[in-house]
Protein backbone atom coordinates (compact mmCIF):
# COMPACT_ATOMS: atom_id res chain seq x y z
CA UNK A 1 0.00 0.00 0.00
CA UNK A 2 2.73 2.55 1.23
CA UNK A 3 4.39 2.02 -2.39
CA UNK A 4 1.43 2.57 -4.54
CA UNK A 5 0.68 5.40 -2.47
CA UNK A 6 4.13 6.78 -3.03
CA UNK A 7 4.08 6.59 -6.51
CA UNK A 8 0.46 8.01 -6.82
CA UNK A 9 1.77 11.09 -4.42
CA UNK A 10 4.96 11.12 -6.62
CA UNK A 11 3.15 11.63 -9.86
CA UNK A 12 0.86 14.47 -8.41
CA UNK A 13 3.92 16.47 -7.87
CA UNK A 14 5.39 16.07 -10.94
CA UNK A 15 2.49 16.93 -12.70
CA UNK A 16 0.91 19.92 -10.80
CA UNK A 17 4.74 21.37 -9.83
CA UNK A 18 7.84 19.98 -11.74
CA UNK A 19 6.41 19.69 -15.19
CA UNK A 20 3.94 22.39 -15.08
CA UNK A 21 5.51 25.64 -16.32
CA UNK A 22 4.75 28.82 -16.05
CA UNK A 23 3.63 30.27 -18.88
CA UNK A 24 1.22 27.10 -18.59
CA UNK A 25 -0.37 28.33 -15.51
CA UNK A 26 -0.70 32.13 -17.16
CA UNK A 27 -2.29 30.65 -19.77
CA UNK A 28 -5.05 28.33 -18.22
CA UNK A 29 -5.86 31.35 -15.84
CA UNK A 30 -6.31 33.71 -18.71
CA UNK A 31 -8.25 31.40 -21.01
CA UNK A 32 -9.77 28.63 -18.92
CA UNK A 33 -10.85 25.30 -20.52
CA UNK A 34 -10.01 27.43 -23.64
CA UNK A 35 -6.38 26.84 -23.34
CA UNK A 36 -4.59 24.17 -24.88
CA UNK A 37 -2.24 23.28 -21.81
CA UNK A 38 -4.79 22.43 -19.64
CA UNK A 39 -5.26 19.11 -21.78
CA UNK A 40 -1.36 18.97 -22.12
CA UNK A 41 -0.92 19.12 -18.42
CA UNK A 42 -3.51 16.48 -17.74
CA UNK A 43 -1.55 14.46 -20.27
CA UNK A 44 1.72 15.09 -18.18
CA UNK A 45 -0.50 13.74 -15.30
CA UNK A 46 -1.66 10.45 -17.07
CA UNK A 47 2.04 9.63 -18.62
CA UNK A 48 3.35 10.26 -15.09
CA UNK A 49 1.32 7.57 -13.24
CA UNK A 50 1.62 5.59 -16.69
CA UNK A 51 5.14 4.88 -15.89
CA UNK A 52 5.00 5.30 -12.32
CA UNK A 53 3.17 2.28 -12.30
CA UNK A 54 4.89 0.73 -15.02
CA UNK A 55 2.26 0.76 -17.86
CA UNK A 56 0.39 -1.84 -15.64
CA UNK A 57 -3.10 -2.52 -17.04
CA UNK A 58 -4.68 -3.35 -13.42
CA UNK A 59 -3.95 0.80 -12.71
CA UNK A 60 -5.91 2.04 -15.82
CA UNK A 61 -9.14 2.38 -14.44
CA UNK A 62 -7.56 4.28 -11.54
CA UNK A 63 -5.45 6.49 -13.82
CA UNK A 64 -8.61 7.22 -15.95
CA UNK A 65 -10.21 7.98 -12.98
CA UNK A 66 -7.52 10.47 -11.69
CA UNK A 67 -7.63 12.16 -15.20
CA UNK A 68 -10.93 12.64 -15.58
CA UNK A 69 -11.49 13.82 -11.78
CA UNK A 70 -7.88 16.42 -12.26
CA UNK A 71 -9.58 17.82 -15.15
CA UNK A 72 -12.82 18.79 -13.30
CA UNK A 73 -11.01 19.91 -10.03
CA UNK A 74 -8.88 22.13 -12.28
CA UNK A 75 -11.46 23.91 -14.48
CA UNK A 76 -13.39 24.67 -11.02
CA UNK A 77 -10.92 26.57 -9.76
CA UNK A 78 -9.74 28.26 -13.15
CA UNK A 79 -13.16 29.44 -13.15
CA UNK A 80 -13.65 30.55 -9.29
CA UNK A 81 -10.09 31.77 -8.57
CA UNK A 82 -9.58 35.86 -8.26
CA UNK A 83 -6.83 37.73 -6.33
CA UNK A 84 -8.32 37.88 -2.88
CA UNK A 85 -9.09 33.77 -2.39
CA UNK A 86 -6.24 32.52 -4.85
CA UNK A 87 -4.32 30.86 -2.09
CA UNK A 88 -7.15 29.61 -0.42
CA UNK A 89 -8.67 27.99 -3.68
CA UNK A 90 -5.21 26.16 -4.26
CA UNK A 91 -5.11 25.03 -1.05
CA UNK A 92 -8.52 23.38 -1.45
CA UNK A 93 -7.58 22.03 -5.03
CA UNK A 94 -4.65 20.47 -3.50
CA UNK A 95 -7.25 19.07 -0.81
CA UNK A 96 -9.27 17.76 -3.65
CA UNK A 97 -6.09 15.67 -5.49
CA UNK A 98 -5.06 14.33 -2.58
CA UNK A 99 -8.67 13.22 -1.58
CA UNK A 100 -9.03 11.88 -5.28
CA UNK A 101 -5.68 10.09 -4.68
CA UNK A 102 -6.78 8.50 -1.41
CA UNK A 103 -9.93 7.05 -2.98
CA UNK A 104 -7.79 5.27 -5.99
CA UNK A 105 -5.61 4.40 -3.63
CA UNK A 106 -8.34 3.01 -1.04
CA UNK A 107 -10.15 1.36 -4.19
CA UNK A 108 -6.49 -1.39 -5.11
CA UNK A 109 -5.60 -1.46 -1.51
CA UNK A 110 -8.49 -1.13 1.08
CA UNK A 111 -7.54 -0.11 4.49
CA UNK A 112 -9.15 1.22 7.50
CA UNK A 113 -8.17 4.58 9.57
CA UNK A 114 -7.50 3.68 13.54
CA UNK A 115 -8.95 7.05 15.27
CA UNK A 116 -8.46 5.57 18.46
CA UNK A 117 -4.46 6.14 18.02
CA UNK A 118 -5.46 9.64 18.13
CA UNK A 119 -6.36 9.66 21.76
CA UNK A 120 -2.82 7.88 22.65
CA UNK A 121 -1.33 9.62 25.33
CA UNK A 122 1.99 10.48 23.14
CA UNK A 123 -0.25 11.94 20.42
CA UNK A 124 -2.09 13.81 22.87
CA UNK A 125 1.67 14.88 24.26
CA UNK A 126 2.43 16.79 21.33
CA UNK A 127 -0.32 18.08 20.04
CA UNK A 128 -0.76 19.99 23.40
CA UNK A 129 3.14 21.01 23.44
CA UNK A 130 2.35 22.34 19.89
CA UNK A 131 -0.19 24.17 20.44
CA UNK A 132 1.49 25.41 23.80
CA UNK A 133 4.72 26.66 21.29
CA UNK A 134 2.96 28.39 19.03
CA UNK A 135 -0.04 30.07 20.36
CA UNK A 136 0.07 29.99 24.08
CA UNK A 137 3.52 31.04 24.55
CA UNK A 138 3.07 34.24 22.28
CA UNK A 139 0.14 35.46 24.85
CA UNK A 140 2.58 34.43 27.58
CA UNK A 141 5.73 36.65 25.93
CA UNK A 142 3.10 39.31 25.27
CA UNK A 143 1.61 39.64 29.00
CA UNK A 144 5.47 39.34 29.85
CA UNK A 145 6.27 42.05 27.74
CA UNK A 146 3.85 44.47 27.90
CA UNK A 147 5.59 46.49 30.86
CA UNK A 148 8.45 47.54 28.05
CA UNK A 149 5.85 48.03 25.30
CA UNK A 150 5.31 52.03 25.45
CA UNK A 151 8.92 52.03 26.20
CA UNK A 152 9.25 50.89 22.71
CA UNK A 153 6.66 52.33 20.67
CA UNK A 154 7.29 55.35 18.93
CA UNK A 155 4.55 58.59 19.69
CA UNK A 156 2.33 59.76 17.39
CA UNK A 157 4.88 61.82 15.58
CA UNK A 158 7.11 59.96 14.95
CA UNK A 159 4.41 57.40 13.50
CA UNK A 160 3.60 60.24 11.21
CA UNK A 161 7.00 60.58 10.09
CA UNK A 162 8.28 56.82 9.65
CA UNK A 163 6.63 54.68 7.22
CA UNK A 164 5.92 51.17 8.89
CA UNK A 165 7.48 48.60 6.18
CA UNK A 166 7.31 45.56 8.33
CA UNK A 167 4.42 43.03 6.93
CA UNK A 168 1.26 42.40 8.78
CA UNK A 169 1.32 39.73 11.39
CA UNK A 170 5.17 38.52 9.96
CA UNK A 171 6.51 38.74 13.48
CA UNK A 172 3.21 36.72 15.00
CA UNK A 173 4.36 33.89 12.44
CA UNK A 174 8.27 34.07 12.67
CA UNK A 175 7.70 33.39 16.68
CA UNK A 176 5.96 30.75 15.92
CA UNK A 177 7.97 29.14 13.41
CA UNK A 178 11.27 29.83 15.79
CA UNK A 179 9.22 27.92 18.02
CA UNK A 180 8.40 25.29 16.12
CA UNK A 181 11.61 24.56 14.83
CA UNK A 182 13.41 25.15 18.62
CA UNK A 183 10.89 22.19 20.10
CA UNK A 184 11.38 19.62 17.07
CA UNK A 185 15.43 20.14 17.50
CA UNK A 186 14.83 19.02 21.01
CA UNK A 187 12.84 16.34 19.92
CA UNK A 188 15.38 14.97 17.19
CA UNK A 189 18.33 16.05 20.60
CA UNK A 190 19.73 18.49 17.52
CA UNK A 191 20.82 21.10 20.06
CA UNK A 192 23.06 22.58 17.96
CA UNK A 193 20.40 23.37 15.04
CA UNK A 194 19.22 25.42 17.53
CA UNK A 195 22.66 27.21 18.28
CA UNK A 196 22.67 28.18 14.26
CA UNK A 197 19.05 29.37 14.22
CA UNK A 198 19.93 31.52 17.45
CA UNK A 199 23.08 33.19 15.37
CA UNK A 200 20.66 33.15 12.26
CA UNK A 201 18.27 35.28 13.80
CA UNK A 202 20.88 37.31 15.72
CA UNK A 203 22.89 38.46 12.16
CA UNK A 204 19.13 39.48 10.55
CA UNK A 205 18.39 41.31 13.43
CA UNK A 206 21.53 43.38 13.91
CA UNK A 207 20.86 46.00 10.59
CA UNK A 208 17.70 46.73 12.29
CA UNK A 209 19.25 47.45 15.74
CA UNK A 210 21.61 49.44 14.86
CA UNK A 211 20.11 51.41 12.71
CA UNK A 212 17.51 51.90 14.64
CA UNK A 213 20.29 52.96 17.36
CA UNK A 214 17.70 52.33 20.21
CA UNK A 215 19.05 50.23 23.32
CA UNK A 216 15.55 50.10 24.81
CA UNK A 217 14.58 48.08 21.03
CA UNK A 218 17.81 46.32 21.48
CA UNK A 219 16.37 44.71 24.86
CA UNK A 220 13.09 44.58 24.61
CA UNK A 221 13.90 42.37 21.43
CA UNK A 222 16.77 40.48 23.41
CA UNK A 223 14.45 39.46 26.01
CA UNK A 224 11.49 38.56 23.70
CA UNK A 225 14.23 36.10 21.68
CA UNK A 226 14.94 34.72 25.08
CA UNK A 227 11.60 33.85 26.56
CA UNK A 228 10.63 32.62 22.90
CA UNK A 229 13.52 30.07 22.94
CA UNK A 230 13.01 29.55 26.35
CA UNK A 231 9.32 28.65 26.41
CA UNK A 232 9.65 26.44 23.56
CA UNK A 233 13.17 24.58 25.05
CA UNK A 234 11.22 24.14 28.16
CA UNK A 235 8.43 22.65 26.21
CA UNK A 236 11.24 20.27 24.19
CA UNK A 237 12.41 19.45 27.76
CA UNK A 238 9.16 18.58 29.23
CA UNK A 239 8.90 16.13 26.60
CA UNK A 240 11.74 13.76 26.83
CA UNK A 241 10.82 14.33 31.07
CA UNK A 242 7.43 12.55 30.38
CA UNK A 243 7.78 10.63 27.32
CA UNK A 244 9.05 7.13 29.24
CA UNK A 245 5.92 7.34 31.91
CA UNK A 246 4.08 7.37 28.23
Amino acid sequence: MLALALKLLLAHILGDFVLQPTRWVKDKRKKGFRSPYLLAHIGVHLLALLVLLQFDSRYFLGIAFIGITHYAIDLLKIRYTTKKNSTSLFIADQVAHLLVLNLALYYYTPYTIDFDALYQPLVLLVLTLLFFVTYVAGILMRLILQPWQEAIEPSKKEKLKVKNTSLAGAGKIIGMLERLFVFAFILLNAWSAIGFLITAKSVLRFGDLTEGKNRQLTEYVLIGTLLSFGLAIGAGLLFNYLLPYL
